[in-house]
């Protein structure tokens, strides 16, 4: 439990300072002597490692478009048969 508790902080780290160089050491690490679970997590990462490298790394990020599609679909759902797409649309375009 300690090394798994240790190999998650460590990940938790690689996060949050955004040190994507160092994910393949820790995928190395994981991948030796963690949890069954934990390696599992370790093996899907490497599946993908440039793509999971790069959003560890790169300052962009797609959080506001995500944030907008989220508004909209919520709206959509709460409007569900009750309206027409020309109010939906006005809704969607102007901001609550």
């Amino acid at each position: 439990m300690t090394r798994a508790r240790d190999l998650a902080r460590a990940f938790a780290a690689l996060v949050r300072h955004r040190r994507g160089y160092l994910l393949l050491e820790w995928i190395r690490l994981a991948e030796q002597d963690a949890p069954k679970p934990m390696k599992g997590f370790a093996g899907f990462l490497r599946q993908d490692l440039a793509a999971v490298t790069a959003g560890l790394t790169l300052p962009w990020s797609s959080g506001v478009v995500e944030g907008h599609v989220n508004r909209v679909t919520t709206l959509r759902r709460a409007m569900y048969g009750r309206s027409s797409f020309r109010l939906l649309r006005i809704r969607s375009l102007t901001r609550p």
